[in-house]
């Protein structure tokens, strides 16, 4: 079964037949969400063209058919460009692999990441390996420097540290976006050496990343707003963006922030002063209770 076939697969799984006008029926459903009969209706195509597709057999569909699939499965916009992607490198008989990306980071974009301070501030690969950070950034990710610097990644920080999920107010979500941002960059260089080796380890390793993988969310993340519960400076929501460097094979720039003169952001100034040796004094409101 192609990566077409197996997201095809995934998806329906979680379509119910309400969800697209179409009745329940009668006696128990053997398969969760549409059977490939209801989605090859749905789409137009017939019944045996369709388990080709999902079984891998069929690997030329015509973009109608691919726009057709995706109204049946009721992909948004970012998840029917994602299967139009696959669909492209399925019909191509010998994709060409793609060298592993640089880990440098410009000396600029280092000083970049000072000038952002007290912001917390870091930049990732495309797999997100934690590749340059300031004090606040790398303080932000709490016991991240357990590891040694090859072994950071956000991704992985998220599944195996124990302490990601004191951090992450709403863990759930948060690797809901990890694992589907990693989907995202499966669907454009799927054998890339960084992504199955990354991939493979979560697999084994944990079982909700497991779990999320076989869903096959995709989304790619670029802002959003985490709380974070930090034992150093208490609970704080931050706002975050992520913004794609140029000429660095995919690397980008995360920043967090906070309005000024709130208690949020003086939380992140007090981080900053903490990360960079100084001393500074956590006011009693945020100082996590006992």
């Amino acid at each position: 079964m192609t990566e077409f076939g197996r997201f095809l697969r995934a998806r329906r799984g979680g379509v119910r037949p309400a969800d697209v006008g179409l009745p329940a029926g009668t006696g128990t459903r053997r398969t969760p969400g549409l059977r490939r009969e209801e989605v090859a209706a749905l789409a137009g195509v017939s019944i045996d063209y369709y388990v080709r597709l999902e079984r891998g057999k069929e690997t030329r569909p015509s973009p109608a058919v691919v726009d057709a699939l995706a109204d049946a499965l009721r992909l948004d916009a970012e998840e029917r460009d994602f299967l139009r992607g696959l669909a492209a490198r399925a019909a191509r008989q010998a994709p060409e692999p793609r060298p592993l990306p640089s880990r440098r980071v410009r000396p600029t974009v280092q000083r970049l990441l000072e000038t952002l301070r007290p912001n917390p501030a870091y930049v990732v690969s495309r797999t997100n390996d934690l590749l340059a950070a300031n004090p606040a950034g790398l303080r932000l990710l709490h016991g991240i420097t357990d590891w040694p610097e090859r072994q950071r990644n956000t991704v992985r920080y998220t599944f195996l540290h124990p302490a990601a999920r004191e951090l992450w107010v709403d863990w759930e979500r948060k690797a809901v976006g990890c694992v589907a941002q990693l989907r995202a960059i499966a669907g454009t260089d799927p054998d890339a050496p960084d992504l199955a080796s990354l991939v493979g380890e979560l697999i084994v390793k944990s079982p909700d990343f497991a779990r999320l993988w076989e869903r096959y969310e995709v989304r790619t993340i670029g802002d959003g707003e985490k709380t974070l519960r930090h034992p150093e400076v208490g609970t704080m929501t931050l706002s975050h963006e992520g913004m794609t460097l140029n000429r660095a094979q995919g690397q980008r720039l995360v920043v967090y922030m906070a309005p000024p003169g709130s208690p949020d952001h003086d939380a992140m100034t007090l981080l900053d002063l903490a990360a960079s040796g100084e001393a500074a004094p956590v006011p009693p409101s945020r100082r996590r209770a006992p």
